[in-house]
């Protein structure tokens, strides 16, 4: 009986090894699980040639280590990595050269890498990603300022459409 037992037992075992799925392939967006540490938000300028300010950027990041325990060394280390970042993206615009409504992904990506290779140290830091991306203009509508600037005692138009007088209604009847 107990050699029967055993047996039940060995290959259920081995019926689990081979059934186990494969490790998911890190993908683009990513490295391999346990290797990416998601990094606080940056609000960087965007500013024009000129050097007046045209809106800001919302920017989260998302760090790939080389390895899991290269990942845990980057999280105690997030505060100095973030540091960096904010000091990077307030030192130089991160928009286009031609476009100041536009952020040059690809130089900001690389630019910020740096910083988290500088702080880390070589062989800890395998990557960045931008994960989400949003630019707030600061006048959304050049053409018109908006409500809130317009001159003191400038009447502001009513978003709310005028109600018909009940009397016309009456009399229409």
């Amino acid at each position: 009986m107990r050699v029967l037992i055993s047996a039940i037992f060995i290959f259920f075992f081995v019926a689990q090894a081979f059934a186990a799925e494969p490790a998911p392939a890190p993908s683009d967006k990513g490295g391999a699980p346990g290797t990416n540490v998601e990094m606080p938000f940056l609000m960087a300028p965007m500013t024009s040639g000129d050097g007046n300010l045209s809106g800001y950027a919302y920017i989260s990041t998302r760090l790939t280590a080389t390895s899991a325990t290269g990942a845990l060394d980057v999280r105690d280390k997030i505060a100095f990595i973030q540091d960096a970042f904010v000091r990077d993206v307030n030192g130089a615009t991160v928009a286009k050269p031609a476009d100041p409504g536009a952020v040059d992904s690809s130089a900001l990506e690389a630019r910020l890498l740096t910083d988290a290779k500088r702080v880390m140290g070589p062989g800890k830091v395998a990557a960045i990603t931008i994960v989400q991306l949003q630019v707030a203009p600061l006048h959304p509508d050049s053409t018109q300022p908006p409500a809130s600037m317009a001159a003191p005692g400038t009447p502001v138009p009513d978003d709310k459409p005028a109600k018909a007088a009940k009397a016309t209604e009456t009399a229409a009847k």
